[in-house]
């Protein structure tokens, strides 16, 4: 796997102040109607995605995930401008604005979705692995999921197939300690999810998400296992979301001391302590990437204000592939 360099610790830093800052405008969008529906949002999860990548091949694995699914392709490569596009139903969103929040999509980059059911990825990322190891891609997918998703049959169905067939899939349950509003020790009998894959016999671990170093290790463990042809593992990246469920959530199950105390850990500061620990950066050099993070976030919000919605009659195109599809007529009448 590549070192932790400087280089990486820079670069980490500024990818996650920036989502950070994106998510929290994401925020402030919503307040004032830009963005509707739903909107789920990341933070205090970053060291996920960015310890992912790191030990991904970009050039050939993919990614898919549940709902909360902003962040997650800006870390694969994709546009956040677009991203933001999407989010406020233009047409120069990565959907032509036709999905919405949980539905961010690139073909391009190999980031296959942002789903709105509850663990109906999971069947979906071993069928994208399934399909790599069928054509010898030597690729990998990643399939994230929450807590609450790890309580789906699919799961159990997915998790025998993929260790029958010895896919090339990681599976993630993204454990930020709440399914909604329901705490993980409410919802099972156990409290350790990874154990989920000793049924199976998959190897399976728990891994400190708040340190982006400790998720890049155990991924890349996880994916040379897939890529040799050894099949699946299921990781628990335990993490804390400081936001809640969605923007509709009033989080009357936790309180704000428990939020600050989880804040203790948050891996933005994490990040930014082993910089100045190093001595990689001073504290003028961060706060100037801070700056450029925010500069870099209102671009986005000038694009997407900039762009135009998408017109009316393009809402029949992404229904059906069939042109003269049997009832379109009835449409128009």
């Amino acid at each position: 796997m590549k070192e932790f360099s400087k280089e990486v610790y820079l670069k980490w830093y500024e990818d996650m102040t920036m989502w950070r800052r994106f998510e929290d405008k994401c925020r402030s969008l919503y307040l004032k109607q830009k963005i509707r529906g739903f909107l789920h949002l990341y933070n205090g999860q970053e060291a996920i995605p960015a310890g992912f990548t790191h030990a991904m091949d970009l050039t050939k694995d993919s990614m898919i995930t549940a709902y909360r699914c902003h962040i997650h392709p800006m870390a694969m490569g994709v546009d956040p401008k677009r991203i933001m596009a999407e989010l406020c139903g233009k047409a120069t969103g990565t959907s032509g604005g036709m999905g919405g929040s949980m539905h961010i999509f690139s073909k391009e980059h190999r980031f296959y979705g942002g789903h709105g059911i509850v663990g109906g990825q999971i069947p979906l990322g071993a069928g994208i692995a399934f399909a790599d190891k069928y054509f010898d891609r030597k690729a990998v997918n990643i399939c994230f999921f929450g807590d609450g998703a790890a309580r789906q049959g699919s799961l159990h169905e997915t998790f025998n197939m993929a260790m029958n067939w010895k896919l090339p899939v990681v599976f993630v349950v993204e454990n930020n300690q709440y399914a909604m509003g329901t705490s993980v020790k409410r919802t099972a009998n156990h409290e350790d999810i990874y154990k989920l894959g000793l049924g199976y016999e998959m190897p399976c671990l728990a891994v400190d998400a708040m340190d982006p170093v400790k998720v890049a290790e155990a991924a890349y463990e996880a994916i040379e296992r897939a890529r040799r042809g050894d099949g699946p593992t299921f990781i628990e990246a335990r993490t804390y979301r400081y936001r809640g469920h969605s923007m509709s959530d009033a989080e009357p199950y936790r309180s704000k001391e428990e939020v600050a105390i989880h804040k203790n850990d948050d891996p933005i500061e994490l990040v930014k302590h082993r910089i100045l620990e190093n001595g990689w950066a001073t504290e003028a050099d961060l706060e100037a990437m801070d700056n450029k993070s925010r500069d870099f976030v209102e671009e986005c919000i000038e694009f997407m204000e900039n762009s135009p919605y998408p017109e009316a009659e393009k809402i029949y195109e992404y229904v059906y592939a069939q042109e003269n599809y049997p009832f379109l007529d009835k449409l128009e009448n």
